[in-house]
């Protein structure tokens, strides 16, 4: 049997590997030459070229002409764009939070939608938080979810039918799989400005999610607060939507939005 399609999957990821090297020492020392990139990747010169060619296609590096080396191109800052609200939605958000994970006592989070889920990009622990889990980066179901509904609520009609296109799937025996009630939760949220989850995606986990707006009034975020069932009852939640929703319309007006 041969082996050529795993050979080539191993030849495809050096390549990829070698390109993000190549834009690595490009970001370290400014400019380089096509003898300087091979020698630090310890490649043939003529490889060296053919990454450098590609990336240069691409927009992502440049050769200063009167030198004959590379440098990083404007194709990159095309890339950096693509996370650099998010990275400013964080930096706004992150005192709210800290306030709000003092106040609250429980865990607050930060997520932006990501295709079809929900994804953390910042997390505060209060200090009545005794779990250690960290949501970070870690992608969640926009059915599932307060933050995910928030953001769900707010996909235009096409987007939120690509997002639950795929189904509904169940996590906890509370789980909402229905289209008809996630549609009504849907509107409840875009009403109230806000949106709870009470043990849907975990046992014994509830939480809120209030909508975070940019300047142009779009919604970008979520800001969230989670607790365990015992304590973040829906009571408690009830009592303290106030000062998240009050938290995430200030990180709104920090972020410019006037309301």
């Amino acid at each position: 049997m041969s082996n050529r399609p795993a050979e080539a999957n191993a030849n495809s990821v050096q390549s990829v590997d070698r390109a993000i090297t190549v834009l690595e020492i490009l970001a370290q020392r400014g400019e380089a030459g096509v003898t300087e990139v091979a020698a630090e990747i310890a490649v043939h010169k003529s490889t060296a070229f053919r990454l450098l060619a590609a990336l240069e296609d691409r927009g992502l590096v440049e050769q200063a002409a009167d030198r004959g080396k590379y440098r990083l191109g404007f194709g990159i800052l095309r890339l950096a764009g693509a996370v650099s609200s998010r990275m400013d939605v964080t930096q706004q958000a992150r005192p709210v939070c800290e306030r709000l994970a003092r106040e609250m006592g429980e865990t607050v989070n930060l997520a932006v939608a990501q295709a079809h889920y929900a994804v953390n990009i910042d997390q505060v622990r209060g200090p009545s938080a005794v779990a250690t889990h960290n949501w970070v980066g870690q992608l969640t179901p926009l059915h599932a979810t307060s933050s995910g509904k928030v953001l769900l609520a707010h996909l235009d009609e096409v987007r939120r039918a690509e997002a639950v296109a795929a189904g509904l799937e169940r996590f906890t025996p509370r789980t909402v799989t229905s289209l008809t009630t996630l549609e009504r939760q849907l509107d409840e949220a875009r009403r109230r400005g806000y949106a709870v989850a009470v043990e849907e995606y975990e046992v014994g986990l509830n939480a809120m999610a209030a909508p975070i707006r940019s300047q142009h009034g779009a919604v970008v975020a979520a800001v969230s607060a989670s607790g365990p069932a015992y304590r973040f009852t829906e009571e408690r939640m009830h009592e303290l939507v106030a000062a998240l929703v009050g938290g995430a319309d200030e990180i709104s007006q920090r972020l410019g939005h006037l309301g």
